[in-house]
C-alpha cells in the first residue's frame, strides 16, 4: 500500500475516550440483543405465537425469529461497512447504534398475538431484523475504533474493550430481567401475571436511555488516524464489498471460519443452556429449574466470561493470536466431549451445572477476546470495516443463528450429548481455520 502521509500518533487521552466509547457502545448493542435472547426463551413463545401442545414447538418458533437478526447482520455489515470504509468509522458507528436502539425500543411497544394475531410475530420478526442490521455495523466499527488507535504492541489489549461490551450487556439485560421477575413474582408457566402482562417490556423501553448516553459519548471521539491516512492518500475504493470479494476473499473465508466456533459456543452456553435449564423435565427436554434460579446462575457464571477476555488479550499481545486461539479451541473441543456426563439429567446437581456453565463462560472469554484484534488485522485499511464485518456476521449465521435451533432439536431427539458433538465439530472447523491463517501480532494496521 502506498504511504505518502505520516500516520498521526494518538494521545493517551484520545485512547481513553476511544476505550469508553467502544465499550459503552457495544454494551448497549449487546444489551439490546440479549434482552431479546432472554425474552425469546421466557416470554415470546407464550405471547407472540399461536398456542401449541408442545413446549418444544413453541420454543422453536421463537428461536426462528431469534435467528432472523443473524441473517440481517451480514447485510448490516455490507451497508454500514460501505459507509465505514468511505465516510469514516465514527459517523457510521452512530448510525448503527441508532438503528439498533430504535428497533429495540419499538419491541417494547408491540402488541401480542392475543391482540394483533399474526401481525404480532410479523412485527416482532421485522424489529428483530432491524436489530440485526444495527449490530451488523456495530461490532466491526467498534473494533476498528480501538485497534486503529492502539498503542504499539498493545493492539489486542486495546481491542479488548469492545469485547467487554458482550458480558457487560449480558449482565445488564439478564440482571434487569431477574429484578423484574423477582419483584413481580413471576414463576414458570405463568402467562397472565404482571411480568408477562407488562414487566417484560421494561428492558426494551429502557434501552432508549442507554442509547442517548451512547450517542453522546460516540460524538466525542475523533476519526481514527489509520482511516484518516486512507483519506489523505486517496485510497478509498468505490465499492468496498466488491473489492473484498475480488481481492480479499481468502481472509474473508479465514475470518468467517475462525469466528464460527466462538459463536456456536456462546449461544449454546447462554441461549440454549437457558432453554435446557428451565425446560420441562417431564417432557425430557430440560432440567426443570425455576427461571429465577437459572438467571441467578447465569449472572454469576458470566463473570467467567469477563475474566477470560483480558487474560486472552494479554496473552495474544505477548505470544500471538494463533497460539491463544488454537489452544483455547482444543479446550473447547474437550468441553464439548464432557456434555455426555455433566448435562445428564439423572446425575444433575446445581453445583455441577454451575461449574460446567462457568467453565464454558471462561472458555468463551478466552476465544472471544482476541477476535476484535485478529479479524480487523486480516484486511487492508480501505476495506477493513466491510471485510471484518462480513466475516464476523456471516459467522453469526453459521454459528449463532442456527445454534439454539439445532441444539434444541438435537437435545429433543438424542439428548445433551448430541449437542456436545455438534459443538466439537464446529470448533474443529474453526481450529483448522486458525492454523491456516497468518500470525498478525507484529503487523502495522496501516501497512496491511
Amino acid at each position: 500500500m502506498t504511504t505518502t502521509q505520516q500516520l498521526r500518533t494518538t494521545t493517551p487521552e484520545e485512547r481513553r475516550r476511544v476505550r469508553f466509547a467502544s465499550t459503552i457502545g457495544t454494551t448497549i448493542e449487546f444489551y439490546d440483543f440479549y434482552a431479546y435472547a432472554t425474552a425469546a426463551v421466557a416470554v415470546f413463545p407464550y405471547l407472540f405465537f399461536p398456542k401449541s401442545e408442545s413446549s418444544t414447538v413453541a420454543l422453536l418458533q421463537s428461536f426462528a425469529t431469534f435467528g432472523l437478526a443473524f441473517i440481517a447482520r451480514p447485510l448490516g455489515s455490507v451497508v454500514f461497512g460501505h459507509f465505514g470504509d468511505r465516510v469514516g468509522r465514527k459517523a457510521t458507528l452512530v448510525g448503527a447504534l441508532l438503528t439498533m436502539g430504535i428497533a429495540t425500543f419499538i419491541i417494547g411497544l408491540l402488541p401480542t398475538y392475543a391482540t394483533a394475531g399474526l401481525w404480532a410475530p410479523a412485527l416482532l420478526a421485522l424489529m428483530r431484523f432491524c436489530q440485526g442490521l444495527g449490530l451488523g455495523g456495530e461490532w466491526s466499527g467498534a473494533a476498528l475504533l480501538s485497534t486503529e488507535t492502539a498503542a504499539k504492541g498493545r493492539r489486542a489489549w486495546a481491542a479488548m474493550w469492545p469485547q467487554l461490551g458482550a458480558p457487560f450487556g449480558f449482565l445488564l439485560a439478564n440482571g434487569l430481567f431477574l429484578i423484574l421477575v423477582t419483584w413481580l413474582g413471576h414463576t414458570r408457566g405463568d402467562v397472565e401475571g404482571a411480568f408477562m402482562t407488562w414487566g417484560w417490556r421494561v428492558p426494551f423501553l429502557l434501552s432508549s436511555v442507554m442509547v442517548a448516553v451512547g450517542l453522546w459519548v460516540r460524538l466525542q471521539v475523533e476519526e481514527t488516524p489509520v482511516f484518516q491516512k486512507v483519506l489523505n492518500d486517496n485510497e478509498k475504493v468505490s465499492s468496498p464489498v466488491s473489492e473484498v470479494l475480488a481481492k480479499a476473499w481468502k481472509p474473508l473465508v479465514q475470518g468467517t471460519l475462525i469466528m464460527v466456533g466462538c459463536y456456536t459456543l456462546f449461544y449454546i452456553v447462554t441461549t440454549w443452556f437457558l432453554s435446557y435449564g428451565i425446560g420441562s423435565a417431564t417432557e425430557g427436554v430440560g432440567l426443570g429449574i425455576e427461571y429465577v434460579d437459572f438467571l441467578k446462575l447465569q449472572l454469576v457464571c458470566i463473570f467467567g466470561f469477563i475474566i477470560g477476555i483480558p487474560v486472552a488479550c494479554r496473552l495474544a499481545d505477548t505470544y500471538g493470536r494463533r497460539p491463544v486461539l488454537g489452544w483455547t479451541s482444543a479446550a473447547i473441543i474437550a468441553y464439548g466431549a464432557a456434555f455426555r456426563w455433566l448435562l445428564n439429567p439423572d446425575s444433575f446437581t446445581m453445583l455441577s451445572l454451575g461449574i460446567f456453565l462457568f467453565t464454558g463462560m471462561v472458555l468463551m472469554g478466552l476465544i472471544f477476546g482476541p477476535m476484535s484484534a485478529i479479524l480487523p488485522e486480516l484486511f487492508p485499511s480501505n476495506v477493513r470495516y466491510t471485510g471484518s464485518g462480513i466475516s464476523y456476521n456471516v459467522a453469526s449465521i453459521l454459528g449463532a443463528a442456527i445454534a439454539p435451533f439445532i441444539a434444541t432439536a438435537l437435545n429433543a431427539a438424542h439428548g445433551p450429548a448430541a449437542v456436545g458433538v455438534y459443538l466439537i465439530v464446529v470448533t474443529a472447523v474453526s481450529l483448522a481455520a486458525i492454523l491456516w491463517s497468518p500470525e498478525t501480532r507484529d503487523m502495522e494496521m496501516h501497512e496491511i
